[in-house]
């Protein structure tokens, strides 16, 4: 069952841009033994999607091998009414069919059937935090017009790291590891950054630019605001004072120093 597309693009955050691309499939042909023992031997996998070569046949899962006689195929066995995602399905959407069905994971099929990844209920947390949607970084623009007074262009480019100016004195080292997913799967979002006569200020993604540095990654991609006229900027100040000249700067915060966990702590010991 095909869990809708919308073809009308309005600038939300679409499925395609949060999926995993390289997704683990299994053959209709492949034996329920064979399977079995990929789920066993795996930490990440509890199903599989059945495909015959791109084509979508179904969905296996541990509990539909349960019962199965080793020497059965596949396709006798596997979930073949199965609910599908399309890549330019909304997120939210996507996430109401996750939250409403209960299932973890929803494999995104295209308009020809072919699989062209898959949207987990984790993939929609993430799609949630630290997201720099246009919106946002128009809002940024049209506040540092209004506050300074200057004009300001937005566009989307590569920057390097090495160039750029943190304004964030630390970040948690917890959150450094999510980050760290996103790259190597391609679901990273842009940086912020904001261009003030050639001097590149980082106004958000401190925890992505770390990540990237652990990964030896040298650049990103960026939504970059530039300023017509270099301004007296807040962040600029901040991070003269706190003497933050590079990625390297950023304090790491132990995940039991984060102020949420602190905050938790402390209502439980009361």
């Amino acid at each position: 069952m095909d869990a809708g597309s919308d073809d009308a693009y309005d600038g939300k955050p679409r499925v395609k841009d949060y999926m995993t691309r390289d997704v683990a499939t299994v053959s209709p042909d492949d034996s329920v033994e064979a399977v079995a023992e990929r789920i066993a031997g795996s930490e990440n996998h509890s199903g599989f999607p059945v495909c015959d070569g791109r084509q979508v046949e179904g969905f296996v899962s541990a509990q539909d091998l349960l019962l199965a006689d080793e020497r059965d195929l596949i396709f006798k066995v596997m979930t073949s009414d199965i609910i599908v995602a399309h890549p330019d399905m909304r997120i939210t959407d996507a996430a109401r069919v996750i939250l409403r069905s209960g299932i973890e994971r929803l494999p995104v099929v295209d308009d020809a059937g072919n699989l062209a990844g898959i949207i987990s209920n984790a993939d929609v947390i993430r799609s949630q935090i630290e997201r720099a949607t246009p919106e946002k970084v128009g809002k940024l623009k049209r506040t540092l017009e209004s506050i300074h007074g200057t004009e300001a262009t937005e566009e989307r480019r590569t920057v390097s790291l090495a160039a750029l100016t943190p304004t964030q004195t630390k970040v948690y080292t917890d959150e450094l590891e999510g980050r760290r997913y996103e790259l190597e799967n391609g679901l990273a979002e842009p940086l912020v950054v904001i261009d003030n006569a050639g001097t590149l200020l980082l106004a958000d993604g401190h925890h992505r630019v770390k990540a990237a540095d652990r990964l030896d990654i040298e650049e990103m991609d960026a939504y970059v605001i530039s300023l017509d006229r270099r301004v007296e900027l807040g962040m600029a100040e901040t991070a003269k004072k706190s003497n933050l000249e590079s990625i390297d700067d950023i304090e790491e915060v132990d995940y039991g120093h984060h102020p949420l966990v602190e905050t938790t702590e402390r209502l439980q010991d009361s």
